[in-house]
């Protein structure tokens, strides 16, 4: 079988990497792609918003199976444009994709049907959302409605920082259209995670847990970024805590969407904190997360592309758990200089070749251009560096021993990705 992969990132990268592993894949192409990716994946120079092109292009080369990287295309609808010409794809349709497209919408299905989460309030003018944050108690979490890449999240500890939060979003317009309305709600103290399930409508199944670092600095500080370092499985779900997650959140976020009418077929992307009270949403997903996926996948134990024909089919039904690997998983990003804001790319990337020597290891491009056989920075997250081991602990120092062989100019990573589990009983991480 033929696949087509829609993105340019780590993401994508690592979903090609998996799925080159299944025997039902006979040629993958990445449209647009990145270089990295052009040792197991053909590029396509066709961008992820052309649903036309992309559409046409998948017909013409009779590809067996697209799947969608990012978030934007799944909110236009490019599963819905190609479901209606029978080309098979993975992901949800554009009904179902709202529940990451507006994060009002998903709050008033949690709302709506009692899904453990934060208080909150929507507003459509600057105005109101002053009036209200003037008497609001702090800290509070402003959040452009729409799409924003992961970066329109802020925190705000008083009044300044939600009125500047407010100017950013909705008068500057720093996320575009994302900015027309803000959610403003509650702050959650506790552990974040995220949960990655499959569902096809009917069944849904975890797959297994992660952490995400979104700041760009060390120790959560800075501006959000689309993620600078992850980690899975959180030592902070055990067993007992996904059936909760399982029990409280999963099954009840599908039938909600069941009860409203919408078909959710793909991946379930669910952020949660893990409270006092128990875990509580903080906002969904509906396609892998980025960098996420890098660990993910190499903990995957099944056939990505089988897994995926039985969500499409509605045959997940027939299957009790999704297998992944006893091991762990640690990505960190090796970042431009000045990323999420201004940054330089062409610069030489040194060392990847001496990388290949570690079997623990694997390295996937998000930003990169190949040049006369040489690595060129190209994007503000260049590389997603992944160690696999035994013993989360164990794993974070060697990614990050292994991060010393490779360089270029200005490169930026996060030095304390995974740090924080230092404080989980011993049991849990070894």
């Amino acid at each position: 079988m033929k696949v087509l992969i829609v993105g340019s990132g780590g993401r994508e990268h690592a979903l090609a990497w998996k799925l080159y592993q299944s025997e039902n894949v006979d040629k993958i192409y990445a449209a647009p792609g990145n270089d990295g990716m052009l040792e197991i994946a053909e590029r396509v120079e066709i961008e992820v918003d052309d649903i036309e092109a992309l559409a046409d292009f998948a017909r013409e080369n009779e590809i067996g199976m697209t799947v969608v990287g990012p978030e934007e295309p799944l909110v236009a609808g490019i599963v819905d444009y190609f479901v209606e010409r029978e080309l098979p794809i993975f992901g949800p349709k554009k009904q179902a994709a709202l529940l990451e497209g507006s994060k009002a919408f998903a709050k008033e299905i949690l709302n709506k049907y009692n899904i453990p989460t934060g208080e909150y309030e929507v507003f459509t003018d600057p105005d109101s959302a002053l009036n209200y944050l003037e008497n609001a108690e702090y800290p509070l979490v402003v959040k452009a409605n729409g799409l924003a890449g992961g970066k329109g999240v802020i925190v705000a500890s008083n009044y300044q920082n939600a009125q500047d939060a407010v100017s950013r979003i909705m008068e500057d317009k720093a996320f575009g259209d994302a900015g027309d309305r803000v959610v403003v709600e509650d702050f959650i103290e506790g552990e974040e995670v995220s949960i990655f399930a499959l569902t096809d409508g009917q069944t849904i199944l975890p797959v297994t847990s992660t952490r995400e670092h979104k700041a760009v600095f060390e120790g959560e500080e800075g501006p959000n970024t689309g993620g600078m370092g992850s980690y899975s499985p959180s030592p902070y779900v055990d067993q007992e805590m996904m059936d909760q997650i399982c029990r409280e959140i999963l099954r009840p976020t599908l039938h909600a969407l069941n009860s409203e009418g919408i078909d959710y077929r793909g991946v379930m992307h669910v952020g949660i904190i893990l409270t006092e009270n128990g875990p509580k949403v903080i906002d969904y997903n509906a396609r892998f997360g980025d960098p996420e996926t890098q660990v993910i996948m190499p903990l995957l134990a099944e056939d990505l592309l089988e897994l995926m024909q039985m969500t499409n089919d509605v045959e997940l039904k027939y299957k009790k758990e999704i297998d992944v690997y006893g091991s762990d998983a640690v990505c960190v990003i090796l970042a431009s200089a000045g990323y999420p804001l201004t940054y330089e790319t062409g610069h030489e990337i040194k060392g990847l070749e001496n990388l290949k020597h570690h079997d623990d290891l694997i390295v996937f491009h998000s930003g990169t251009r190949l040049e006369d056989g040489k690595y060129y920075t190209d994007g503000g997250r260049v590389i997603g560096m992944t160690a696999v081991g035994e013993g989360i602990l164990s794993v974070i120092d060697s990614v990050y021993d292994y991060i010393n062989e490779v360089e270029f100019k200005d490169m930026h990573y996060r030095t304390d990705i995974g740090f924080s589990i230092s404080d989980v009983p011993e049991a849990a991480v070894e």
